[in-house]
């Protein structure tokens, strides 16, 4: 009995040690292949950092105003009896846009100009009486003055009348309307807003330092949200000639054409006043850019040789100064040299000293005016 247990015990023994044996040999393998593995090298897209003359551009945010806007009003009280415009459409300079009541001008206008006709023929006479000295010269003038006096209150009635017709001051666009039919109207009271929307002014501040810089006739170029994809260009045709003393800026105001007028009073808009100056800058894809707190970099392509001797590619972290943003592309103070390739996409994934194979098949287009569709 005892044999027959020593015997078991020795094989189970013998059993473990080959299992463990086996086991450490797998381990052993593993630690082998692990220590010469090898990570295959990273696909990645290139651009070359390039030299390009961009334009000297100073931007900033405005508004836009009616080169001619009013509110029109009433000059005179009366009731209204007649609206001859249509809200929103196009009137022209001296169209008709309101009538008020004028019966009781109207009526006392035909013995007003009766007075002024009897009032002229005896001037007539008492000139003719005057040649012949039958009536002093106070007579003379006394005629005189009842003429005056007649073609005064003429005047007076006609003009009435005419205010109380209400005309379009100038061309332009035609708001909402703001009275009824048979409103009584106070002098004052307003009845539509009429503005030339083309062409259209742009007011805008820029910093006293550009003050040597800006000249009338430079262009502008003008977005507005909502209206992004649609570019308006004019030039500046008016500078203040007294910087502001809180804000340390001069008022400018540029002039754009309208014709379609998809510009309007009141917008608010982005501003690019473009300098004719043009300024060389080494420059490379936004996307290339790996951004941090720290300090900005690049990752760049280089050759080098691995321990047989064979020739790869890697990549190299330089930390660059950045300067302006155009596009899809951002400008390098410092920090990298014109030619040199740096990986342009996905460079949030990469490390220093990674291996890496280019391929540019799969990389984006980048232009300094990209014009994204618009999903």
């Amino acid at each position: 009995m005892k044999k027959r247990i020593f015997l078991t015990f020795i094989g189970l023994v013998l059993v473990i040690a080959v299992l463990g044996g086996i086991k450490a040999l797998q381990i052993s393998r593993m630690i082998k292949a692990g220590s010469q593995f090898v990570q295959p090298p990273e696909p990645v897209t290139t651009a070359k950092a390039s030299s390009s003359s961009w334009e000297t551009v100073l931007h900033s945010v405005g508004s836009l105003t009616a080169v001619q806007g009013v509110t029109v009003a009433a000059e005179l009280p009366g009731k209204v009896m007649e609206i001859a415009f249509t809200p929103g459409s196009t009137a022209k300079n001296g169209d008709l846009l309101l009538r008020q009541d004028t019966s009781s001008e109207q009526a006392r206008l035909p013995g007003a100009e009766a007075a002024l006709t009897l009032a002229g023929s005896n001037l007539s006479r008492a000139r003719e009486l005057a040649r012949e000295e039958l009536i002093s010269r106070t007579q003379l003038d006394t005629a005189q003055a009842n003429l005056e006096q007649a073609q005064a209150a003429v005047d007076d009635l006609r003009t009435q009348i005419a205010k109380k017709t209400v005309r379009a001051p100038f061309s332009g666009r035609l708001g909402i309307r703001m009275v009824n039919l048979g409103q009584s109207l106070n002098a004052g009271d307003a009845i539509v807003s009429l503005q030339t929307l083309s062409p259209i002014f742009v007011d805008f501040q820029l910093p006293q330092q550009h003050l040597n810089q800006v000249r009338r006739g430079l262009p502008v170029r003008v977005t507005a949200d909502g209206l992004a994809d649609r570019l308006s260009t004019g030039q500046i045709s008016a500078i203040n000639p007294q910087v502001n003393a809180v804000t340390r800026s001069i008022g400018v105001q540029a002039t754009l054409q309208n014709a379609e007028e998809l510009l309007h009073p009141g917008m608010y808009v982005s501003i690019e006043v473009v300098l004719p100056k043009l300024r060389t800058v080494l420059s490379v894809p936004a996307t290339a850019v790996l951004y941090a707190p720290f300090g900005d970099s690049v990752f760049i392509v280089e050759e080098r040789k691995s321990e047989d001797g064979k020739k790869h590619l890697a990549l190299r972290q330089q930390f660059i100064r950045l300067g302006e943003k155009r596009g899809d592309f951002v400008s390098v103070l410092s920090g990298l040299k014109e030619g040199e390739r740096v990986v342009s996409t996905g460079v949030f994934k990469l490390r220093n000293g990674q291996t890496v194979v280019v391929d540019n098949t799969l990389a984006p287009e980048f232009r300094l005016n990209p014009k994204p569709e618009n999903n």
